[in-house]
Order: structure tokens, then sequence, then C-alpha cells
């Protein structure tokens, strides 16, 4: 096998729009890739420098479930910072929490998908 990465993770979402707002705006991803195509549009955000993107993917674009997308595990430096910022944007937030191998929260997106925040304990 010769996989080196992961290109994208879909999260079905029933407005593009939205969507985009939400994770430019409050989760702070860059687009990536925004491109009108015969079956819809292909719209992409990724943290800056990160190999995989989100695919923000309408119900035109093969027949995703808005909100199925579960246990998209976001890492980063400061967990509690991003919970703070996501409640001040009315986001529900779990956590964060203790747990064995860091500090982690989880939260949805406007359309249901489940993401989670994990800082990492140092040395796990």
């Amino acid at each position: 096998m010769t996989i080196t990465h992961a290109s994208f993770v879909t999260l079905p979402v029933s407005d593009q729009d939205r969507a985009l707002r939400f994770y430019t705006d409050v989760l702070r991803l860059e687009v990536t890739a925004d491109r009108d195509l015969p079956q819809g549009r292909w719209l992409q955000v990724a943290p800056r420098g990160a190999q995989t993107a989100f695919t923000l993917s309408g119900p035109a674009m093969g027949g995703f479930e808005p909100g199925s997308a579960r246990g998209i595990m976001l890492l980063t430096t400061d967990v509690d910072a991003d919970c703070a910022r996501l409640a001040a944007a009315g986001t529900a937030v779990q956590g964060p929490d203790d747990l064995p191998w860091g500090r982690m929260a989880s939260f949805t997106d406007p359309d249901g998908n489940g993401l989670m925040l994990l800082t990492e304990k140092e040395g796990f």
C-alpha cells in the first residue's frame, strides 16, 4: 500500500452557505475549493496547512444525509479557548473533560454533524 493521507472527509450539509459561515467564521477554517460543477457546488474547507479537507456536501452531491457524520476529531492546542469561542457563537458544547489521552469536548455543526475537540496529553 502506498497511501499517504486522506484527501477529504465528507460533511453532509443542507445549506452550504450556512455551513461555510460556521466552518470559516466560528471554526476559522479556510476555503480550499469552491467550484460550481454540473452535479452541484464543490465546497471544501480545512485548517491552514492541513493535508485533509472537509467537503461541505450539499444534498445534490452524492445523496448524503445532512447531519449524518460522526466522530470527527479536531486537534487543538487550547480546547478550553475553542469551547469558549463555540459557546460565544451559540454552539452547544459538551465538556471539555479530562481523559487519559487529553482534554476533550464535543459539539455539532448547524446540521448536526458530530465533531470533537482534543488537546492531547503530552506524552500520550
